[in-house]
């Protein structure tokens, strides 16, 4: 199940709101400027499959998103347990380009801050976020990352992080804590 979760920046351990519906959850990012989208996907793609596995299973919905969005680069988001020699996607960054997030399988929650709110979204299979260029924002994947997402951005440039520095995106209830 989706969940939009939305936290005052002085209250990370208690949501101000709590979404569940789709539509709801829609509306309430729409007004932030954030597209949300979901989509009953039939794609069968386990986390931690290898690199060729995850692109023959996801290869034409990806075609899809980069088409319908005019993304040029994109990455792979496969993570089916803790790696510590994986980079920490928690930590609060920015990207100057539009980002699409895509989950595929699995589950990832991602960390947004607008309008001096945080609104953090868990996002599950067939679920999409458009994130505008600028926006900080932050991925949790938990104790024990089972998620498989596409990230799409505009330009290379674009899809480099820059990261901003600011720790207290980890005080924020986590996808473990929701």
């Amino acid at each position: 199940m989706s969940i939009l979760s939305v936290f005052h920046p002085s209250s990370p351990e208690l949501p101000n709101k709590l979404l569940t519906h789709h539509d709801d959850i829609q509306a309430t990012l729409a007004e932030q400027g954030v597209r949300f989208v979901h989509r009953p996907l039939e794609l069968r793609v386990r986390p931690g499959s290898a690199t060729d596995e995850v692109m023959a299973a996801c290869g034409d919905y990806l075609d899809q998103l980069m088409t319908g969005h005019g993304s040029t680069v994109f990455a792979v988001l496969n993570r089916d347990g803790a790696d510590p020699l994986q980079a920490d996607v928690r930590d609060e960054h920015v990207h100057d380009a539009e980002e699409v997030f895509a989950v595929v399988s699995g589950r990832a929650q991602v960390g947004l801050r607008l309008g001096g709110f945080v609104y953090s979204v868990l996002c599950e299979k067939g679920d999409q976020l458009v994130v505008p260029a600028g926006t900080r924002r932050w991925v949790e994947l938990g104790e024990t990352p089972f998620c498989v997402a596409l990230r799409l951005f505009g330009s290379e440039q674009g899809m480099q992080a820059r990261l901003t520095g600011d720790e207290t995106a980890r005080a924020f209830l986590g996808i473990d804590e929701l």
